[in-house]
């Protein structure tokens, strides 16, 4: 018989609210989420040649391949910008959001074994994967800045401006709006797979409606409704500004993006949060 005096930590419901989501649970489980991380973050690249490095290697690969392509071959406008900087730029902040969203989006699929074994807030999982996607980040950035000193000390016109205060902001957006996408996706895959291999598809064809590869100021004026649209757009052109001095696009913009991330996480959590009670029946 139960001690009267005793408290449960933690009480497991059949069934829950939706908007019973419970984010006090995900500070009590912060060791869990540092193991995930470790996992994730290591994971990757187990068993393979180069480690970590490829961390290194692929965003200097990628931007290579973007600069003889659509810089020296298609003669894509940069605006004015080194075009090495400029593809790298906006590489290494396409790669974060994409890889958040891609990798969130298969959660209760990829972990439906251990799901169904243990009790642990689900929502640790992705969460823990944008966080460990912010350490590859980490990497990536620290590539670019290298190259970004390279330019200036031999006399690139680029003008970093204060807009650099603004990263752990631009970070912030493309974090939770990665995530609340990501965890949507992955909510609607427990009933349809079809969709894990739409979103790996659809994510490449957003990189075309997003300025990476090429600036806003070179888009039509009738379509530029359309790229403003996408809330990853402000993104990329103010972490072009922040770092380079060259953008076209007005910097509260990022309010858009910053309110489209803050609806679609809350859509995100709820519909995890009821998919959640019953995604071992279907998956």
């Amino acid at each position: 018989m139960k001690n009267s005096h005793d408290k449960w930590d933690t009480i497991l419901q059949p069934q829950r609210a939706w908007w019973d989501i419970r984010l006090g649970d995900l500070w009590l489980y912060r060791d869990l989420i540092g193991l995930m991380v470790w996992r994730d973050f290591v994971a990757v690249y187990k068993q393979t040649i180069l480690g970590p490095l490829w961390h290194l290697i692929q965003p200097i690969m990628t931007t290579i391949v973007f600069t003889i392509i659509f810089g020296n071959i298609a003669r894509l406008s940069t605006d004015d910008l080194p075009p090495f900087l400029f593809y790298m730029a906006g590489n290494t902040v396409w790669v974060y959001f994409s890889t958040c969203l891609i990798s969130t989006s298969n959660t209760f699929v990829a972990n439906a074994g251990i799901f169904g074994k243990v009790y642990f807030p689900r929502l640790s999982v992705p969460v823990s994967i944008i966080i460990s996607n912010l350490i590859a980040f980490g990497i990536r950035f620290g590539v670019f800045i290298l190259f970004l000193l390279y330019f200036l000390l031999t006399g690139s016109k680029i003008k970093p401006t204060l807009w650099i205060l603004a990263l752990p902001v631009l970070l912030l957006i493309m974090a939770l709006l990665g995530l609340g996408v990501g965890i949507i996706v992955s909510s609607l895959t427990t009933k349809y797979r079809d969709l894990q291999h739409l979103v790996a598809f659809g994510v490449q064809l957003f990189m075309y409606a997003t300025p990476v590869i090429y600036p806003f100021s070179s888009v039509p004026e009738k379509w530029k409704w359309l790229l403003l649209a996408n809330p990853i757009t402000p993104v990329v052109e103010v972490f072009r500004l922040a770092f380079l001095g060259a953008s076209a696009i007005d910097p509260v913009y990022l309010l858009y993006s910053a309110g489209v991330a803050a609806v679609m996480l809350l859509a995100g959590i709820l519909v995890f949060n009821h998919v959640e009670n019953t995604f071992m029946d279907t998956v």
